[in-house]
């Protein structure tokens, strides 16, 4: 009766094996990395952040269309000239937009350090360079 009842499957052992296993502990290597202070490299296929080539985009709109969670907007600015956001608050990161486009303009990249304190910060614009198309139009090319 006066007996302690534990969890069935509970190992019983003496008062003293907790110690001896915390003590055993602080002489072993440990089993996690000292992230911040040592870089983490992400594997070869890990869906990162997206990056975007804005002087290669036609505007199809495809990878706004096929974006699942509604994270990319499009605008033009000029004469074949296109600039894209990312608000990567919204993104999940599943590359399809990548995949969907035509002409490989989004690439996926592993960095996944993305946390901000301030939301408008997750919102990233990909301007397009309008500095070659305006030396072209006033040198006549």
């Amino acid at each position: 009766m006066g007996e302690k009842k534990g969890r069935p499957g509970e190992k019983k052992g003496r008062p003293g094996e907790m110690i001896l296993s915390v003590l055993g502990s602080l002489f072993k290597k440990p089993a996690t990395m000292r992230y911040p202070f040592e870089k983490f490299r992400m594997p070869d296929h890990f869906r990162g952040q997206p990056k975007f080539k804005s002087e290669l985009c036609t505007g199809c709109r495809l990878c706004i269309r096929d974006c699942p969670s509604q994270a990319i907007t499009i605008t033009k600015i000029g004469e074949k000239k296109f600039e894209a956001s990312i608000d990567l608050g919204k993104c999940v990161y599943c590359a399809q937009c990548q995949e969907t486009c035509p002409r490989k303009v989004i690439d996926i990249t592993t960095d996944f350090e993305l946390a901000q304190l301030d939301r408008g910060k997750l919102k990233v614009t990909f301007h397009a360079d309008t500095t070659k198309a305006c030396v072209e139009e006033s040198t006549g090319t």
